[in-house]
């Protein structure tokens, strides 16, 4: 369901102008009148620092210096999706990155700017609410510092992942802010551990109201906890990964979306197979090309970027700036009569044959990403630039991967093989495709491949299962590099090298 709530609308970028989450959520009001340290002081004003915390949910794929759409910083390291656009030096990064050749100087560093503010105000709301604890009711108090520290889990996820050794905080710095670089295995301790705390907590609701979606749930954060356990490999933790991946399944709250099609249209949002999205609205949004205006809540640049050249009128397709083709493997490894291959892969060849003015952009294939293409209709009603403010939410966690935890988890744990299965089979069913009748976990990340193409999530089972370095070797034709483990992290940027030299560069960058 598409509703117009302040997790779509409200979420405003500065601390200056923010929304409050209380009784009225769509009444602004700025704090600049007044000193902040008096200004989060009650309940009214400390909601709205946990509605700043949300913010930076919706700024990585533009944030008025660098494009970096989440799902597709991963997919172009994996092996379905080209940076692709005008160049190789178009989004050069992206190039870079995807070739596994970054630079410190020439990398992707909008992510992490989005993500340590997201840390950083995940941390406001926490000391607020901890100063002015007398002021808040207890459930107010326990619910919203949950959240934060829920978000600050997903903030240090992401840059755990792509980063590995990095900066580490949970209260915020005072001059000359720096904070100890801790290593990989050392921040995943103390995030997970901090995440186990919430969720123990059991304060976050299974699901919210129509007016509260984007927030944060308790299967939010099974979720990221699972995704986190099975990244590092943690088997001390499995069993209880698997013990909230089958608590979602026998709730009864979720289940799969009925039409694949229509789970990644607005219609699809927040349907029973939503877990946790990323909102984003064409509706009576402001989102512009300065680096102020690039974080006003609104619709996302995600489709504009990621869509064919000159568009496709005849399918009510936008002219797009052709980054992200799809290559043509990704679309013949779907069975004919699995209903997710057109949708994740869209076959646009004969448009651009018919069309005797189409010009193909670097790397074309007349391949792109069904998932997230820039319908018209998806941004009919913008008041902001179009071109930034696509109604497309960026799903994060699906049901469908619920399923696919869980069956992994049960061969990883010696459960039921049968049990396994049959989440698995739930899956291929709805893609119409024939049913296992035995189970392997290389059939579970294949089956995660077709299900999740395109949604970010391939490159990091190909990196923890310990298949990147073959799948992603030096037989590859659309990339003269092959992985390594020495790459499997990407360089901290210059700029914050320069500012703190006590960093300590990822191995094999210079």
């Amino acid at each position: 369901m598409k509703t117009n709530n302040i997790f779509k609308i409200g979420m405003l970028a500065s601390l200056a102008v923010l929304t409050g989450c209380g009784d009225s959520f769509l009444e602004v009001t700025s704090p600049t009148q007044d000193f902040v340290e008096t200004y989060y002081t009650d309940s009214v004003h400390i909601s709205q620092s946990l509605v700043a915390a949300y913010s930076p949910l919706e700024w990585n794929d533009w944030n008025g210096a660098q494009y970096n759409p989440q799902n597709v910083m991963s997919e172009i390291m994996a092996d379905d999706i080209l940076p692709g656009g005008q160049s190789p030096v178009d989004n050069q990064f992206w190039h870079l990155m995807a070739n596994y050749e970054a630079l410190p100087t020439n990398c992707m560093t909008g992510m992490w700017s989005n993500m340590y503010s997201g840390v950083k105000r995940s941390n406001d709301l926490l000391k607020y609410a901890e100063e002015h604890k007398t002021v808040l009711p207890q459930a107010a108090y326990d619910l919203w510092t949950a959240e934060a520290r829920t978000l600050r889990a997903y903030y240090y996820n992401m840059l755990w992942k792509f980063w590995g050794n990095i900066p580490f905080f949970f209260e915020n710095l005072s001059a000359p802010f720096t904070a100890p670089q801790l290593e990989n295995k050392v921040i995943y301790e103390n995030v997970i551990k901090d995440l186990q705390e919430v969720i123990d907590m059991k304060v976050l609701p299974t699901k919210w109201d129509d007016n509260n979606l984007g927030r944060v749930t308790q299967p939010t954060a099974y979720m990221l906890f699972t995704e986190m356990v099975m990244y590092q490999k943690d088997e001390t933790r499995y069993a209880k990964a698997l013990g909230y991946m089958q608590e979602i399944i026998n709730s009864g709250k979720f289940g799969l979306h009925n039409s694949y099609s229509d789970l990644f249209s607005s219609t699809g949002e927040w349907c029973e197979e939503s877990i946790f999205e990323v909102n984003y609205s064409d509706l009576k949004t402001n989102r512009g090309w300065g680096s102020g205006d690039a974080i006003i809540a609104g619709g996302t640049v995600l489709p504009r970027l990621a869509t064919v050249p000159g568009g496709i009128p005849e399918l009510g397709i936008d002219d797009g700036w052709g980054f992200c083709p799809v290559r043509e493997a990704a679309y013949s490894m779907y069975d004919a009569k699995d209903t997710r291959r057109d949708v994740s892969v869209l076959d646009v060849r004969k448009y651009n044959e018919a069309n005797p003015n189409f010009k193909p952009r670097y790397e074309n294939t007349g391949f792109w990403c069904g998932k997230f293409v820039a319908y018209s209709k998806n941004v009919e009603r913008a008041t902001g630039d179009k071109q930034l403010n696509y109604n497309n939410n960026l799903r994060i966690y699906r049901y469908a991967e619920t399923l696919l935890n869980a069956a992994e988890l049960l061969l990883k744990t010696g459960g039921s093989n049968a049990t396994a299965m049959g989440y698995v089979n739930q899956v291929r069913m709805r893609a119409g495709v024939e049913q296992l009748t035995k189970l392997t976990e290389d059939d579970i990340l294949e089956e995660r491949h077709l299900e999740f193409m395109g949604e970010g999530k391939r490159y990091w089972d190909l990196v923890r299962s310990g298949k990147a370095a073959t799948v992603l070797g030096p037989q590859q034709t659309f990339r003269t590099n092959a992985w390594s483990e020495a790459r499997k992290y990407q360089p901290i940027p210059y700029t914050e090298m320069s500012k703190d030299t006590g960093l300590k560069q990822n191995s094999d960058y210079k």
